[in-house]
């Protein structure tokens, strides 16, 4: 059967190859903890702060007017959610290595097809990997700060609840450090605070291993097992934590480029971030001008939207005859369990 280009990259049929192909993938962390949502245009409205404890009622006499307490802790934020838009070109010179090959069988065809697939696969890939940057900046600086392309986003969300580690106390001091006390001290400062408990750390491996090393970590383990140990597994680590501080370790090592091509960790050395149990915000997408402008018939362009707010449009030029395929989101985190969450950077800058 002779290839169809028209038929073969349309969107809807290159988000379900996505779809297909990512349902095994590990997802994102951010994912879980921020919840995709879905609104209209560009503004981002929502109400942050802590819900704080509980107050007693007041007392009242009968037949007296009730008094009227203030609202505590809750301040409205609104702004305008950022847009990402990124896309690529099937050229003249692609269409004429296709008509190389007579039959989609041909083993030749699949490598091109494959090829042109992974050019869309990489913007949705793309177009994923801004919401969790987004929220692990959140969760170690309380900031977004994403620049490039003559774009500037900066978002500040507030004062995130931090400390950091001095002299013998830090982490890269085994002899002396003491993770305990420092995941004890994070838990008490949110419960007075809040009344919520830390239940979750988030850190990398290295981090990890830092904590790993103290001598407090591998003397407990030790003395709860009653034997000595030379090697002393993450696993070991994970229930100590656990049995101890009640706050389950997760480990997270995945990275991304940045627009230079750069790598970078999502979590970076020598932070932990300690979370409560449940979600702490929500992942808002809007509505695109792709979305909004190019779905309706007799437009001239294809439009499919995966993972909740990212559209895929394809777009064919007669002159020259070229095939323009665009990722664009808009897309911005709302942190509503800021106060709930606690920074913990266990290494001091030298």
């Amino acid at each position: 059967m002779a290839i169809d280009i028209r038929e073969l990259f349309k969107p809807d049929a290159v988000g379900a190859q996505w779809n297909e192909a990512s349902s095994n993938a590990i997802p994102y962390l951010g994912s879980s903890l921020f919840p995709s949502r879905k609104k209209a245009g560009l503004d981002l409205r929502w109400l942050k702060g802590s819900k704080g404890l509980p107050i007693s009622l007041m007392p009242s006499a009968f037949d007296a007017k009730a008094t009227f307490r203030d609202r505590i802790g809750v301040q409205i934020t609104e702004t305008e959610m950022p847009f990402f838009r990124e896309g690529f070109h099937i050229k003249e010179k692609d269409r004429q290595e296709l008509l190389r090959v007579n039959e989609a069988t041909d083993p030749y065809a699949a490598e091109v097809i494959s090829r042109i697939f992974d050019d869309a696969n990489n913007l949705i890939d793309g177009a994923l990997v801004v919401p969790e940057r987004m929220i692990m900046q959140l969760l170690f600086s309380g900031k977004i700060n994403i620049e490039a392309n003559g774009v500037l986003y900066d978002y500040n969300y507030g004062t995130l609840e931090t400390a950091e580690l001095k002299d013998t106390a830090c982490w890269d001091k085994s002899e002396t450090a003491n993770p305990f006390n420092d995941l004890k001290t994070a838990k008490d400062k949110i419960t007075e605070k809040t009344g919520v408990t830390l239940t979750r750390a988030i850190m990398n491996t290295t981090t990890f291993n830092l904590l790993a090393a103290c001598s407090a970590i591998r003397n407990r383990i030790i003395t709860v097992s009653g034997q000595p140990y030379s090697i002393i597994t993450d696993g070991e680590v994970r229930n100590i934590i656990q049995a101890t501080s009640q706050i389950q370790i997760a480990i997270y090592d995945k990275q991304y480029k940045d627009e230079k091509g750069v790598a970078h960790k999502f979590v970076p050395d020598n932070y932990v971030a300690l979370i409560p149990d449940g979600t702490l915000g929500n992942t808002w997408f809007g509505t695109t001008p792709e979305e909004a402008d190019l779905m309706a018939a007799n437009t001239g362009a294809e439009v499919s939207i995966v993972n909740t707010g990212v559209a895929l449009t394809r777009i064919i030029s007669t002159h020259p005859v070229n095939i323009t395929t665009l990722a664009s989101e808009i897309v911005l985190p709302s942190f509503e369990r800021m106060d709930e969450c606690y920074l913990l950077k266990v290494v001091q800058d030298p």
